[in-house]
Parts: C-alpha cells; sequence; structure tokens
C-alpha cells in the first residue's frame, strides 16, 4: 500500500512544441516590442482615443462578463481542491417512537449528537488531476480575459477612426458640394444671358444635387459609427454626440512597427496560450478519468453521544464511536470506465488540434495584416498623386469652358473625377490606421497582466 500512495493515474503534461516559421514572409526580424504593444494606441498621439480606450477598460460589459467567469473558474477551482481534504458533518436529532424490548413495546425518546468525518485517500491521484485541471481551466479562462482586451481596444480605436473617417469625407463631399453650387451659379448666370444653352444647365444641376444626395448618406454613416463607439465604451449610443461633433483628423501612426519572429508572438496571443491552456485541461482530466480502473480508500469515523433520556445524555454510557477504512473497486459497470477514458482522450486529441489550429489563424492574422499595412500605404500614394491630377483637370477644364474653348462635359467629368478621388484618399488613409490596429491586434497587443496594473 506505500508504493500506490506514489502512483498518479495518467501521464505529466508537456507543453507541445510550437511549429512556427523563422520569419514572417515581409521580413521583420526585428524583436517584438513588448512594451509598446501593451499600450500601442498611445502611438498615435491622440489623447481623446487614449481615453476612450481606458474609458471601455473600465466600463465595457464585455470585459466585465470576461472577468466574472474568471472569478467563477477560481471558485471552481476551489470546489476541486476541496477534495483533497477530511469532511466533517455535526448531526444531531431527537426521535420519539415506540420500540419493542424483549417483547414488551414500550414508547421513549432517542437522543444523538455526533461528528461523521470522512476522507477519501487519493491514491492514484484523481483529486490532484483533478486539480491540475482547475488550475489550467483558471489560466485558460484568465488568457480568454486578456483576449477580450485585446480585442476590445482594437474595437474602440477601429470605431474611433471609422467617425474621424466619415467626419473627413463628409466635409470632402461638402467641399465639393460647394464648388459645384458655385459652377453652377456661373452657368445659370451665362445661360441666362443666352451664352450657353439649357443642356449645360442641367448638367451642372444634376451634377450638384448628385453630390448633394451623397451627404445624408454619410451624415447617417458618422452618427451610426459614433454610436458604435460609445456602444463600445459602455456608454449610452447617443452619449458622445456632442464630444465628437468637432471635426479631427485621422490618427496615423508609425509607418513601421517591430513584429519580431512568429515564435514572439504566439507566446504573446492570448488566445494561442488560451488554447494551450485547454490542452493541458484536457490532458489532466484524461489523467483522473483513469484513476477510476483503480480502487479508492475511504477512511470514516463517528463520535458522539446517544441516549434514550436526557439524564443520562451526557455521561460516560452514552458515548459512541466508530472508525475505519472501507475500499470500494469498480469491478464491473458495463465498459463505463474505459469507454469515458476513450471520451477524454477523444477530447484531449480534439484540444491538441484546436491548439494547432490557433497558431494557424494567428499566423495568417499577422500575415494578412503586414501585407495590407504596406499595400495600403503603396495604394495611398497613387491616390494622393491622382487626386493632385484631379485637381489640376478641374482648374484646367473650367479655365477653358470659361474661355470658350471646351464644352461644358469636360468640366463635369473633372468635378466628378476630383471628388472620387478625394473621397478614395480619405478612404485609404483611415484603412492605413485600420490596417495597422489590425496589425497590433494580430501581434497580441493591448493587454497587461492583471497583476501588473
Amino acid at each position: 500500500m506505500i508504493v500506490l500512495l506514489g502512483c498518479t493515474a495518467g501521464s505529466d503534461y508537456a507543453e507541445p512544441p510550437v511549429q512556427a516559421p523563422t520569419a514572417w514572409s515581409g521580413g521583420g526580424g526585428v524583436k517584438l516590442d513588448e512594451a509598446g504593444l501593451r499600450s500601442w494606441w498611445k502611438t498615435f498621439g491622440d489623447g481623446q482615443l487614449t481615453g476612450y480606450v481606458n474609458q471601455a477598460v473600465k466600463r465595457s460589459p464585455q470585459l466585465r462578463l470576461a472577468a466574472a467567469r474568471l472569478e467563477e473558474a477560481r471558485a471552481l477551482r476551489g470546489v476541486a481542491e476541496s477534495g483533497r481534504f477530511p469532511t466533517l458533518d455535526a448531526v444531531g436529532s431527537i426521535d420519539r417512537g415506540r420500540r419493542g424490548t424483549q417483547g414488551r413495546p414500550a414508547t421513549n425518546t432517542l437522543y444523538s449528537a455526533s461528528f461523521d468525518s470522512a476522507w477519501e485517500l487519493d491514491l492514484f491521484g484523481k483529486i490532484r488531476r483533478q486539480v491540475e485541471a482547475a488550475d489550467a481551466e483558471v489560466e485558460a479562462t484568465e488568457e480568454d480575459y486578456y483576449d477580450v482586451l485585446v480585442t476590445l481596444t482594437a474595437e474602440v480605436a477601429l470605431n474611433y477612426v471609422e467617425v474621424r473617417a466619415f467626419q473627413k469625407r463628409l466635409e470632402v463631399a461638402q467641399g465639393n458640394r460647394a464648388a459645384q453650387r458655385k459652377t453652377l451659379d456661373l452657368v445659370r448666370g451665362s445661360f441666362e444671358a443666352g451664352e450657353v444653352s439649357r443642356l449645360d444647365l442641367e448638367q451642372a444641376q444634376g451634377n450638384a444635387e448628385a453630390t448633394e444626395s451623397q451627404i445624408p448618406l454619410l451624415e447617417t454613416s458618422l452618427a451610426q459609427a459614433r454610436h458604435r463607439l460609445a456602444v463600445t465604451v459602455g456608454s449610452a449610443p447617443a452619449s458622445m454626440d456632442r464630444e465628437l461633433g468637432k471635426v479631427r483628423g485621422i490618427p496615423m501612426g508609425p509607418r513601421s512597427i517591430a513584429v519580431g519572429v512568429p515564435a514572439e508572438v504566439m507566446r504573446r496571443r492570448p488566445d494561442v496560450r488560451r488554447a494551450e491552456r485547454q490542452l493541458a485541461a484536457q490532458w489532466a482530466r484524461v489523467g483522473a478519468a483513469q484513476a477510476d480502473l483503480y480502487p479508492s480508500l475511504r477512511l470514516s469515523g463517528t463520535v458522539g453521544l446517544e441516549s434514550i433520556g436526557m439524564g443520562t445524555f451526557l455521561k460516560g454510557s452514552s458515548v459512541i464511536f466508530g472508525l475505519g477504512p472501507s475500499v470500494s473497486w469498480n469491478v464491473f459497470s458495463g465498459g463505463r470506465v474505459r469507454q469515458t477514458i476513450k471520451v477524454e482522450t477523444a477530447r484531449q486529441e480534439q484540444a491538441l488540434i484546436a491548439y494547432e489550429a490557433a497558431i494557424l489563424d494567428a499566423l495568417r492574422d499577422v500575415e494578412d495584416a503586414i501585407v495590407a499595412y504596406g499595400k495600403e500605404m503603396v495604394r495611398r500614394e497613387s491616390l494622393a498623386r491622382a487626386e493632385e491630377s484631379a485637381r489640376r483637370a478641374v482648374d484646367l477644364a473650367e479655365s477653358q469652358y470659361r474661355g470658350g474653348e471646351s464644352g461644358f462635359l469636360p468640366v463635369l467629368d473633372a468635378q466628378r473625377s476630383l471628388f472620387q478621388a478625394q473621397d478614395q484618399l480619405v478612404q485609404s488613409e483611415a484603412q492605413i490606421t485600420t490596417n495597422l490596429i489590425r496589425l497590433y491586434k494580430a501581434l497580441g497587443g493591448g493587454w497587461v497582466p492583471r497583476n501588473e496594473r
């Protein structure tokens, strides 16, 4: 029996090695900036954005829910830990009844009070494995909290950028509307003087109205973006309309960041860390199931008082006690134990596959974000040159129209092209920042261990 006390069912867990490439396809061998990733939103230099992130961390329902789940996991770990210790129950009763005594029934009252104790010795490590599983589940739930934090900070920033982008697009549309109305007034004056045809007037009117029709759509999208941001930070939808009413530029971050190597990112990503901890928990559950193949030893004891009269209840003759071990071994259960082991083993395999899938998803997220960020920077340069050309084309077309060198159609085409180029340029600038935010998120940025805050 002494030898058996050192046995633990199942095998000890060892973290699987991370199968990751040595570098990203786009390069980036510089060491990961851990300190900068913890509060990456500060790199944009926008105090209002930083304030909203801080507000969301304090008030977001999603983060509070994740914190509550973590407390639940810790409590469940305490439940598993309690199995290591003996139980002690205090029992008392008063029983009045008619009982037979040597063929002559008598009515009496039986008084009893006792302490009952039981302790199941963890000979084969079932409880140890259950505690190991609970510990890993606590750690997995904590990683889930960090994952929510990563997503939350990114969502706040993305919604904030969306607000600023719609404000800028609305500003562009209003500027083009004003320019086109000015052109319309000039054409109307020329028409009334008999210098141009009604066709020119109608084309100018249609162009101005087409631009006008875009403004309500942009205003609607802007209002909805403000509402999304407000809800994300834990406020009522329209509560931030006034403070977000002032137009500000789209926040721009650094042109490049240190993305490190894939292995560093895998160690930082909360979703990968959570999947690994869930694998560890399931590994321990397999051991706990295997422990049911072996016998269990239970020690139980009772000490108390029992008497048929209150007068003798506290006398030595009323003392009762009992102590003894008991052994139980499930010899036959129709294969239930072994099938349970198979179930837990299959779940262990599923957890391993989920861990490998989490790694692949994380690698894809980073690769996609690196490509999107770099390519959008290139696209933005082309759009900036296109916008400059479109602006010069408008000036030239209007000059030639006023000088009678060309018709009104080139003016219409030039104005439409300018509006489109300006709108696309704003969207590209917003997309650059959006892609950078997603890169920070893909790198696992935005969380700090709770014990370091």
